[in-house]
């Protein structure tokens, strides 16, 4: 008979996604049940605060929580943990907390298992943490098989190779300035240049209109298939992962960049200038080292071929199963 596991999933999509890689790699040892939560204006509040509480959690709105309680509760955010806290104090701490990235330092005692990228481990501490690099996701090798299968004729009309260009954009107090946003067009087009072939492009909200108008304008007269924030088709996004011979991403993203090395496929990542924060960095220091990924801006970034793929979904759910 299988365990069970509640996973607490609320409105922050990057931590969703993270959840959701970890759950396709613990489907087979857990019946899996998502507890969507929705928040008051009181979630704001900070952790030692709450407690082990629902306090900040709209209950009318999200999912019922109540016995039987799970063996294992995923808690995704700083957000998610006191409820975590409180599940695993009603079923008299039967249940098993693991948490997804660092919550803050109240209640750590509480949690079973705290999941950490490499890039933050000076500020972690203790029996209870596990370093990984990058972040879970959910580009597996059955995804990437099966987004080949879809997207590789809606593809075809565009000559190869395939380049897969991810572009995020601003971080918090990082703009993406506009002379970041021609380098990063510059050097796509170079590559295009030396190689031939199509862009496969997708920009975000973060990059902003003025900054993706300058990436397009030097990418005038390429062959392309867009996915520009704003247009209203399906997301190409997993596509782009499984068909692009070179995945070229911006290393704003731990989720993007970590999603691109899953994907087995030669990763580039564009640094710009004067945009990373140091955290940013680390991680993409930690990818080069590792054989995960390539800067763009390298000489032998035509040449380079990774050294495998990146999964840490894989390697958390080993380590869940040695806790349960």
């Amino acid at each position: 008979m299988k365990k069970t596991m509640w996973a607490l999933l609320d409105d922050r999509m990057g931590s969703v996604g993270q959840a959701k890689g970890v759950m396709l790699a613990l489907g087979d040892l857990f019946d899996i049940e998502e507890k969507k939560i929705v928040y008051t204006r009181w979630a704001k509040l900070p952790n030692w605060m709450k407690g082990r509480s629902l306090l900040g959690v709209n209950e009318k709105a999200s999912s019922p929580l109540k016995s039987p309680w799970p063996d294992l509760v995923l808690s995704i955010s700083r957000r998610t943990t006191p409820i975590a806290r409180w599940i695993k104090k009603q079923s008299q701490g039967k249940t098993k907390i693991v948490q997804l990235m660092h919550p803050g330092n109240s209640g750590l005692k509480d949690l079973d298992l705290v999941i950490v990228s490499e890039h933050d481990a000076k500020k972690s501490k203790g029996d209870n943490f596990f370093f990984i690099t990058g972040c879970p996701h959910r580009v597996t090798k059955e995804a990437i098989l099966q987004a080949k299968e879809k997207w590789t004729p809606i593809f075809s009309s565009l000559p190869k190779p395939w380049i897969s260009v991810i572009v995020g954009g601003s971080i918090k107090g990082h703009p993406f300035s506009l002379e970041n946003a021609k380098k990063l067009g510059q050097e796509i087009k170079k590559i295009h240049q030396q190689l031939g072939g199509s862009i496969l492009i997708s920009t975000s909200r973060r990059t902003g209109a003025e900054a993706e108008k300058v990436i397009m304008s030097e990418l005038e007269g390429i062959p392309a298939y867009t996915y520009l924030w704003g247009e209203k088709k399906e997301n190409p996004i997993m596509g782009f992962y499984a068909c692009g011979d070179k995945i070229i991403v911006t290393g704003d993203s731990v989720s993007m960049a970590s999603e691109a090395c899953g994907s087995g496929n030669p990763t580039l990542i564009f640094e710009g200038q004067k945009w990373l924060a140091a955290k940013h960095k680390r991680f993409i220091l930690s990818l080069y080292a590792k054989g995960y990924a390539i800067a763009l801006e390298d000489k032998k970034s035509l040449d380079f071929r990774p050294q495998g793929r990146l999964d840490p979904a894989q390697e958390i759910a080993v380590k869940i199963k040695s806790l349960i």
